[in-house]
Protein backbone atom coordinates (compact mmCIF):
# COMPACT_ATOMS: atom_id res chain seq x y z
CA UNK A 1 0.00 0.00 0.00
CA UNK A 2 0.65 3.42 -0.45
CA UNK A 3 0.45 6.32 1.29
CA UNK A 4 0.26 10.05 -0.01
CA UNK A 5 -0.64 13.25 2.48
CA UNK A 6 -2.48 16.02 1.46
CA UNK A 7 -0.41 19.33 3.03
CA UNK A 8 -3.43 21.97 4.05
CA UNK A 9 -2.25 22.04 7.75
CA UNK A 10 -4.79 21.07 10.24
CA UNK A 11 -7.13 19.86 7.36
CA UNK A 12 -4.33 17.69 5.88
CA UNK A 13 -5.63 13.73 5.06
CA UNK A 14 -3.99 10.87 4.05
CA UNK A 15 -4.63 9.59 0.24
CA UNK A 16 -4.30 5.62 0.65
CA UNK A 17 -3.66 3.50 -2.18
CA UNK A 18 -3.67 -0.30 -2.57
CA UNK A 19 -5.67 -3.60 -3.68
CA UNK A 20 -8.11 -5.03 -0.35
CA UNK A 21 -8.22 -1.55 1.20
CA UNK A 22 -11.86 -1.44 1.56
CA UNK A 23 -12.03 -4.02 4.53
CA UNK A 24 -10.00 -1.61 6.30
CA UNK A 25 -12.32 1.47 5.76
CA UNK A 26 -13.84 0.93 9.13
CA UNK A 27 -10.78 0.94 11.28
CA UNK A 28 -9.10 3.50 9.22
CA UNK A 29 -12.35 6.06 10.07
CA UNK A 30 -12.53 4.15 14.03
CA UNK A 31 -8.76 5.61 14.41
CA UNK A 32 -9.69 9.25 12.95
CA UNK A 33 -12.37 9.39 15.35
CA UNK A 34 -14.93 10.63 13.04
CA UNK A 35 -18.27 9.64 14.99
CA UNK A 36 -20.70 5.99 15.29
CA UNK A 37 -22.60 7.12 12.48
CA UNK A 38 -22.29 7.10 8.79
CA UNK A 39 -24.22 7.64 5.79
CA UNK A 40 -23.11 5.57 2.68
CA UNK A 41 -23.93 7.22 -0.65
CA UNK A 42 -22.96 4.91 -3.63
CA UNK A 43 -25.34 4.86 -6.85
CA UNK A 44 -26.91 1.81 -8.69
CA UNK A 45 -24.35 0.17 -10.11
CA UNK A 46 -21.43 0.30 -7.07
CA UNK A 47 -23.38 -0.38 -4.62
CA UNK A 48 -24.19 -4.08 -5.56
CA UNK A 49 -20.69 -4.58 -6.24
CA UNK A 50 -19.14 -3.16 -2.75
CA UNK A 51 -21.85 -1.88 -0.39
CA UNK A 52 -21.74 -4.98 1.49
CA UNK A 53 -17.99 -5.44 2.02
CA UNK A 54 -18.27 -1.77 3.19
CA UNK A 55 -21.21 -1.45 5.07
CA UNK A 56 -19.78 -5.13 7.18
CA UNK A 57 -16.76 -2.76 8.21
CA UNK A 58 -18.44 -0.45 9.33
CA UNK A 59 -20.47 -2.25 11.37
CA UNK A 60 -17.54 -4.68 13.03
CA UNK A 61 -15.83 -0.92 14.09
CA UNK A 62 -19.54 -0.45 15.69
CA UNK A 63 -20.97 2.59 13.35
CA UNK A 64 -24.00 2.45 12.06
CA UNK A 65 -24.52 3.05 8.48
CA UNK A 66 -27.46 4.08 6.05
CA UNK A 67 -27.60 3.10 2.70
CA UNK A 68 -28.48 5.86 0.16
CA UNK A 69 -28.38 4.58 -3.69
CA UNK A 70 -28.56 6.97 -6.55
CA UNK A 71 -28.71 6.27 -10.25
CA UNK A 72 -25.34 6.05 -12.15
CA UNK A 73 -24.31 8.55 -14.04
CA UNK A 74 -23.56 12.15 -14.68
CA UNK A 75 -27.13 12.62 -14.99
CA UNK A 76 -27.56 12.57 -11.19
CA UNK A 77 -25.58 15.42 -10.77
CA UNK A 78 -28.14 17.90 -9.45
CA UNK A 79 -30.04 19.57 -7.09
CA UNK A 80 -33.13 17.34 -6.92
CA UNK A 81 -31.01 14.60 -6.18
CA UNK A 82 -28.87 16.76 -3.29
CA UNK A 83 -32.57 17.17 -1.66
CA UNK A 84 -33.32 13.81 -1.53
CA UNK A 85 -30.14 13.02 0.34
CA UNK A 86 -30.90 15.49 2.46
CA UNK A 87 -34.15 14.09 3.46
CA UNK A 88 -32.42 10.73 4.14
CA UNK A 89 -29.86 12.43 6.53
CA UNK A 90 -32.66 13.79 8.42
CA UNK A 91 -34.43 10.56 8.49
CA UNK A 92 -31.73 8.88 9.55
CA UNK A 93 -31.06 11.24 12.30
CA UNK A 94 -27.36 12.19 11.28
CA UNK A 95 -25.99 14.63 13.90
CA UNK A 96 -23.11 17.22 13.72
CA UNK A 97 -20.75 14.28 14.86
CA UNK A 98 -22.13 11.84 11.76
CA UNK A 99 -20.16 11.60 8.31
CA UNK A 100 -21.28 10.50 4.96
CA UNK A 101 -18.91 8.31 3.23
CA UNK A 102 -18.92 8.30 -1.19
CA UNK A 103 -18.62 4.95 -2.88
CA UNK A 104 -17.69 5.39 -6.23
CA UNK A 105 -17.02 7.08 -9.14
CA UNK A 106 -16.81 11.09 -9.38
CA UNK A 107 -20.63 11.43 -9.35
CA UNK A 108 -21.00 10.00 -6.47
CA UNK A 109 -18.44 11.96 -4.82
CA UNK A 110 -18.69 15.16 -6.76
CA UNK A 111 -22.70 15.00 -4.93
CA UNK A 112 -21.80 13.23 -1.92
CA UNK A 113 -19.34 16.08 -0.71
CA UNK A 114 -21.63 18.68 -1.62
CA UNK A 115 -24.13 17.41 0.93
CA UNK A 116 -21.66 16.51 3.31
CA UNK A 117 -20.86 20.80 2.81
CA UNK A 118 -23.78 21.62 3.28
CA UNK A 119 -25.76 19.11 5.81
CA UNK A 120 -25.98 21.01 9.02
CA UNK A 121 -23.60 23.79 7.46
CA UNK A 122 -20.97 20.22 7.52
CA UNK A 123 -20.20 16.75 8.56
CA UNK A 124 -17.14 14.84 7.66
CA UNK A 125 -16.40 13.26 4.69
CA UNK A 126 -14.36 10.37 3.49
CA UNK A 127 -14.15 9.29 -0.27
CA UNK A 128 -13.87 5.59 -1.52
CA UNK A 129 -13.05 6.21 -4.86
CA UNK A 130 -14.34 3.23 -7.27
CA UNK A 131 -12.89 4.57 -11.00
CA UNK A 132 -9.75 5.51 -12.63
CA UNK A 133 -11.14 8.75 -12.98
CA UNK A 134 -11.95 9.24 -9.73
CA UNK A 135 -9.09 7.75 -8.18
CA UNK A 136 -6.08 10.39 -9.72
CA UNK A 137 -8.62 13.24 -9.53
CA UNK A 138 -12.04 13.89 -8.31
CA UNK A 139 -11.38 12.44 -5.26
CA UNK A 140 -8.53 14.31 -4.18
CA UNK A 141 -8.39 17.81 -3.47
CA UNK A 142 -12.06 18.94 -2.27
CA UNK A 143 -13.75 20.02 -5.20
CA UNK A 144 -17.79 19.07 -4.52
CA UNK A 145 -20.53 19.74 -6.45
CA UNK A 146 -23.51 19.23 -8.72
CA UNK A 147 -24.22 20.57 -12.35
CA UNK A 148 -26.82 22.77 -13.90
CA UNK A 149 -28.62 22.65 -17.16
CA UNK A 150 -26.86 25.76 -18.09
CA UNK A 151 -23.23 23.64 -17.45
CA UNK A 152 -21.29 21.25 -15.43
CA UNK A 153 -20.10 22.32 -11.66
CA UNK A 154 -21.77 25.70 -11.63
CA UNK A 155 -22.97 24.77 -8.14
CA UNK A 156 -20.63 23.92 -5.52
CA UNK A 157 -17.71 24.22 -3.01
CA UNK A 158 -14.36 23.27 -1.69
CA UNK A 159 -14.49 21.00 0.79
CA UNK A 160 -11.91 18.58 1.62
CA UNK A 161 -12.55 14.95 3.11
CA UNK A 162 -10.72 13.26 6.05
CA UNK A 163 -9.60 10.42 4.32
CA UNK A 164 -9.34 9.03 0.74
CA UNK A 165 -9.46 5.03 -0.17
CA UNK A 166 -8.63 4.00 -2.87
CA UNK A 167 -8.95 0.08 -3.38
CA UNK A 168 -6.91 -0.92 -6.35
CA UNK A 169 -9.74 -4.05 -6.95
CA UNK A 170 -12.08 -1.87 -7.43
CA UNK A 171 -10.61 -0.94 -11.05
CA UNK A 172 -10.99 -4.63 -12.04
CA UNK A 173 -15.11 -4.28 -12.52
CA UNK A 174 -14.92 -1.23 -14.51
CA UNK A 175 -16.05 -1.45 -18.30
CA UNK A 176 -12.86 -0.51 -20.16
CA UNK A 177 -14.67 2.13 -21.89
CA UNK A 178 -14.35 3.53 -18.29
CA UNK A 179 -11.21 2.82 -17.44
CA UNK A 180 -10.02 4.04 -20.44
CA UNK A 181 -11.55 7.56 -19.84
CA UNK A 182 -9.96 7.58 -16.40
CA UNK A 183 -6.52 7.18 -18.57
CA UNK A 184 -6.94 11.04 -20.08
CA UNK A 185 -6.27 12.98 -16.76
CA UNK A 186 -3.27 10.28 -15.86
CA UNK A 187 -1.81 11.65 -19.28
CA UNK A 188 -3.05 15.26 -18.05
CA UNK A 189 -0.95 15.03 -15.29
CA UNK A 190 2.33 14.05 -17.28
CA UNK A 191 1.68 16.84 -19.94
CA UNK A 192 1.02 19.90 -16.82
CA UNK A 193 3.90 19.08 -14.32
CA UNK A 194 5.87 15.71 -15.13
CA UNK A 195 7.38 14.70 -17.84
CA UNK A 196 9.04 11.79 -16.49
CA UNK A 197 5.57 10.32 -16.10
CA UNK A 198 4.31 10.97 -19.19
CA UNK A 199 7.68 8.91 -20.53
CA UNK A 200 6.31 6.16 -18.85
CA UNK A 201 2.98 6.22 -19.67
CA UNK A 202 4.19 5.72 -23.29
CA UNK A 203 6.15 2.81 -22.37
CA UNK A 204 3.76 1.28 -19.72
CA UNK A 205 0.32 2.51 -21.44
CA UNK A 206 0.01 -1.68 -22.55
CA UNK A 207 0.14 -2.67 -18.70
CA UNK A 208 -1.64 -0.03 -17.66
CA UNK A 209 -4.67 -1.00 -20.10
CA UNK A 210 -4.18 -5.00 -18.45
CA UNK A 211 -4.52 -3.64 -14.98
CA UNK A 212 -1.45 -4.78 -13.67
CA UNK A 213 -1.55 -4.11 -10.33
CA UNK A 214 1.93 -2.48 -9.66
CA UNK A 215 2.10 -0.46 -12.38
CA UNK A 216 -1.71 1.37 -11.48
CA UNK A 217 -0.24 1.37 -7.91
CA UNK A 218 2.59 3.67 -9.13
CA UNK A 219 1.22 5.54 -11.26
CA UNK A 220 -2.05 6.29 -9.19
CA UNK A 221 0.29 7.18 -6.40
CA UNK A 222 2.35 9.68 -8.43
CA UNK A 223 -1.11 11.41 -9.89
CA UNK A 224 -2.22 12.12 -6.58
CA UNK A 225 1.16 13.16 -5.36
CA UNK A 226 1.09 16.09 -7.75
CA UNK A 227 -2.41 17.09 -7.23
CA UNK A 228 -1.40 16.72 -3.57
CA UNK A 229 0.98 19.40 -3.95
CA UNK A 230 -0.49 21.84 -6.73
CA UNK A 231 -3.54 21.68 -3.68
CA UNK A 232 -1.21 22.21 -0.88
CA UNK A 233 0.17 25.60 -2.45
CA UNK A 234 -3.52 26.67 -4.05
CA UNK A 235 -6.46 24.97 -2.19
CA UNK A 236 -9.32 27.16 -3.97
CA UNK A 237 -7.73 27.99 -6.96
CA UNK A 238 -6.75 31.23 -6.95
CA UNK A 239 -3.47 30.80 -9.48
CA UNK A 240 -1.52 27.60 -9.77
CA UNK A 241 -4.62 25.00 -9.24
CA UNK A 242 -6.34 26.55 -12.54
CA UNK A 243 -3.56 23.85 -14.38
CA UNK A 244 -5.40 20.86 -13.54
CA UNK A 245 -8.37 22.29 -15.81
CA UNK A 246 -5.62 21.82 -19.05
CA UNK A 247 -8.25 20.13 -21.56
CA UNK A 248 -11.30 21.16 -19.40
CA UNK A 249 -12.36 24.34 -20.85
CA UNK A 250 -13.52 22.64 -24.45
CA UNK A 251 -13.76 19.05 -22.16
CA UNK A 252 -16.43 20.51 -20.27
CA UNK A 253 -18.86 22.64 -22.77
CA UNK A 254 -18.57 19.26 -25.15
CA UNK A 255 -19.78 17.39 -21.86
CA UNK A 256 -22.55 20.33 -21.81
CA UNK A 257 -23.86 20.75 -25.22
CA UNK A 258 -23.91 16.34 -25.24
CA UNK A 259 -26.58 16.80 -21.94
CA UNK A 260 -23.61 14.84 -20.24
CA UNK A 261 -24.53 11.39 -22.01
CA UNK A 262 -22.63 10.97 -25.17
CA UNK A 263 -19.42 11.36 -23.71
CA UNK A 264 -17.84 10.50 -20.39
CA UNK A 265 -15.57 12.47 -18.85
CA UNK A 266 -12.15 11.28 -20.03
CA UNK A 267 -13.48 11.25 -22.93
CA UNK A 268 -14.34 14.78 -23.84
CA UNK A 269 -11.31 15.87 -21.99
CA UNK A 270 -9.31 13.80 -24.45
CA UNK A 271 -10.51 16.21 -26.82
CA UNK A 272 -10.37 19.22 -24.96
CA UNK A 273 -6.29 18.55 -24.22
CA UNK A 274 -5.68 17.83 -28.27
CA UNK A 275 -7.39 21.28 -28.89
CA UNK A 276 -5.41 23.13 -25.68
CA UNK A 277 -2.24 21.27 -27.22
CA UNK A 278 -3.09 23.11 -31.01
CA UNK A 279 -3.82 26.42 -28.79
CA UNK A 280 -0.38 25.69 -27.05
CA UNK A 281 1.21 25.53 -30.86
CA UNK A 282 -0.01 29.22 -31.66
CA UNK A 283 0.32 30.86 -27.89
CA UNK A 284 3.59 29.17 -26.46
CA UNK A 285 6.71 27.28 -27.95
CA UNK A 286 5.22 24.00 -27.08
CA UNK A 287 6.43 22.36 -30.56
CA UNK A 288 4.39 20.33 -32.98
CA UNK A 289 6.27 17.11 -31.95
CA UNK A 290 5.20 17.15 -28.27
CA UNK A 291 1.53 18.14 -29.38
CA UNK A 292 1.69 14.93 -31.40
CA UNK A 293 3.33 12.48 -29.02
CA UNK A 294 0.56 14.05 -26.56
CA UNK A 295 -2.14 12.62 -29.38
CA UNK A 296 -0.75 9.84 -29.78
CA UNK A 297 -0.88 8.73 -26.19
CA UNK A 298 -4.42 9.63 -26.01
CA UNK A 299 -5.33 7.11 -29.21
CA UNK A 300 -3.07 4.04 -28.30
CA UNK A 301 -4.77 4.79 -24.52
CA UNK A 302 -8.46 3.92 -27.02
CA UNK A 303 -9.14 7.43 -26.09
CA UNK A 304 -10.89 10.12 -28.81
CA UNK A 305 -9.45 12.99 -30.11
CA UNK A 306 -11.67 14.03 -32.70
CA UNK A 307 -15.55 15.35 -32.42
CA UNK A 308 -17.74 16.02 -35.36
CA UNK A 309 -19.52 19.33 -34.56
CA UNK A 310 -22.49 20.83 -36.69
CA UNK A 311 -23.15 24.74 -36.88
CA UNK A 312 -25.69 24.62 -34.05
CA UNK A 313 -23.47 22.64 -32.01
CA UNK A 314 -20.31 24.50 -32.13
CA UNK A 315 -22.27 27.57 -31.49
CA UNK A 316 -24.03 25.51 -28.25
CA UNK A 317 -20.60 24.65 -27.46
CA UNK A 318 -19.18 28.65 -27.90
CA UNK A 319 -21.88 29.79 -25.51
CA UNK A 320 -21.51 26.74 -22.78
CA UNK A 321 -17.76 27.80 -22.72
CA UNK A 322 -18.80 31.51 -21.93
CA UNK A 323 -20.27 29.86 -18.81
CA UNK A 324 -17.15 28.25 -17.11
CA UNK A 325 -16.36 28.83 -14.35
CA UNK A 326 -13.20 29.75 -15.21
CA UNK A 327 -14.33 32.76 -16.69
CA UNK A 328 -13.43 36.23 -15.62
CA UNK A 329 -14.95 39.49 -16.97
CA UNK A 330 -16.71 37.61 -19.56
CA UNK A 331 -13.49 36.47 -20.97
CA UNK A 332 -12.39 32.42 -21.57
CA UNK A 333 -9.05 31.41 -19.89
CA UNK A 334 -7.08 28.45 -21.05
CA UNK A 335 -4.75 26.44 -19.53
CA UNK A 336 -1.94 26.07 -21.80
CA UNK A 337 1.31 23.83 -22.11
CA UNK A 338 4.84 25.12 -22.83
CA UNK A 339 6.09 21.91 -23.09
CA UNK A 340 5.32 18.24 -21.89
CA UNK A 341 6.01 18.73 -18.30
CA UNK A 342 5.16 21.86 -17.91
CA UNK A 343 1.88 24.36 -18.28
CA UNK A 344 0.44 27.58 -17.26
CA UNK A 345 -3.38 29.06 -16.61
CA UNK A 346 -4.53 32.64 -17.76
CA UNK A 347 -3.83 32.25 -21.15
CA UNK A 348 -6.59 34.74 -23.32
CA UNK A 349 -7.47 33.03 -26.78
CA UNK A 350 -9.19 35.22 -29.50
CA UNK A 351 -12.77 33.54 -30.88
CA UNK A 352 -10.86 32.95 -34.03
CA UNK A 353 -7.95 30.54 -32.23
CA UNK A 354 -11.18 29.05 -30.33
CA UNK A 355 -12.62 27.98 -34.10
CA UNK A 356 -9.54 27.19 -35.28
CA UNK A 357 -8.79 24.38 -32.31
CA UNK A 358 -11.81 23.33 -33.08
CA UNK A 359 -11.50 22.92 -36.84
CA UNK A 360 -8.37 20.89 -35.49
CA UNK A 361 -10.54 18.65 -33.71
CA UNK A 362 -12.99 17.99 -36.23
CA UNK A 363 -13.91 15.09 -38.05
Amino acid sequence: MKTVKVPLGDRSYRILIGPDLMQQIGKQCQKLKLGTSCAIVTDDKVGPLFADTVVKSFEDAGIRTTLITIPNGEQSKNLRLVHQCYDRLAEARLERKSFVVALGGGVVGDLAGFVAATYLRGVDFVQIPTTLLSQVDSSVGGKVGVNLKAGKNLVGAFYQPKLVLCDLDSLKTLPEREFRAGLAEVIKYGIIDDARLFKQLEKEIDRLLQLDTHCLEGVIARCCQIKAKVVGEDEKESGLRAILNYGHTIGHAIEAITRYGTYLHGEAISIGQVAAGYLSQQLTDFSIPHADRARCLFEHAGLPTTIKLSKPQRTRLIQAMQLDKKVSAGEVKFVLAHQIGHATPGHRVTPDLIHAALDHVSK
